[in-house]
């Protein structure tokens, strides 16, 4: 299953109370709560509305719900005053609530997501600091709804590379992830092994709580079976002891 990248994905280094208090939520699941934070500046600030846009976006992708909430929240942050950079931001995360009601089988939005992401790359500049994530989505659409893995790869060796310029970890923790699992289907182990660990080290290091346990299982497919049973126990109790989210990864647990 594919997983998901917002912006300020680095975990807050500065002692910004907000900042602070928005990831601890954020990093455990707690999207409604990180998004409640968020309120009272995003009515005028554009950088708080696409945050908690981008926030709610990411509860559809890890528990299925929330869909109305999320679009309200797009629909407010796109009818302020935007930058290009900040419109381009919109329209990524627009394509992302696409991608995700599509994949996830709620409703096909595959044009809308398309257009969106369209929109996206000619209001963002290459070296845009949302760039990144825009390759990354891009190739998660490319993956998984039409089915192209070479366009796939292309989209996220660009997202990997800057998101290594740009300092990035939870970015670069998401296309090791899908690195990995692009080498995983083209045969080869090794590689896919290296991606996944470098993908579950980096949500480790950066406390993103919510995104190890789909890191342990992904990990879990490429180590001897001793190995992968102690990986996937500890995904599983993780998996509990965040109430079940993501909600995509209960059926790949219960077939372990």
């Amino acid at each position: 299953m594919a997983e998901t990248a917002i912006p300020r994905t680095v975990r807050p280094t500065v002692k910004d109370p907000l900042d602070s208090a928005v990831w601890r939520l954020r990093s455990r699941g707690c999207w409604e709560d990180a998004a409640a934070l968020l309120e009272p500046a995003a009515g005028q600030a554009p950088a708080a509305a696409l945050l908690r846009a981008e926030l709610l976006v990411e509860r559809c992708m890890y528990t299925t719900e929330g869909w109305e909430r999320a679009e309200d929240a797009l629909r407010a942050a796109e009818s302020l005053p935007l930058t290009d950079d900040e419109r381009g931001a919109a329209a990524c995360t627009r394509g992302y609530l696409g991608y995700a009601a599509t994949l996830l089988k709620v409703r096909d939005r595959a044009d809308e997501a398309r257009a969106a992401f369209g929109r996206a790359a000619a209001l963002l500049a290459p070296d845009a600091p949302g760039r990144a994530l825009l390759d990354l989505r891009r190739g998660l659409m490319a993956q998984h709804v039409s089915r192209n893995p070479q366009a796939a790869e292309a989209g996220y060796r660009r997202a990997h590379a800057e998101a290594l310029k740009r300092g990035d970890a939870l970015l670069c923790s998401s296309t090791w992830r899908h690195l990995g699992a692009l080498a995983l289907e083209n045969g080869e182990p090794a590689e896919a092994r290296r991606g996944f660990a470098e993908s579950l080290r980096l949500r480790e290091e950066t406390g993103f709580l919510v995104g190890i346990a789909p890191a342990l299982v992904a990990l879990a497919e490429v180590q001897p079976e001793a190995e992968a049973q102690r990986l996937r126990a500890e995904a599983g109790r993780l998996f509990r002891l965040l109430g079940g989210v993501p909600r995509w990864l209960a059926a790949r647990l219960a077939a372990d």
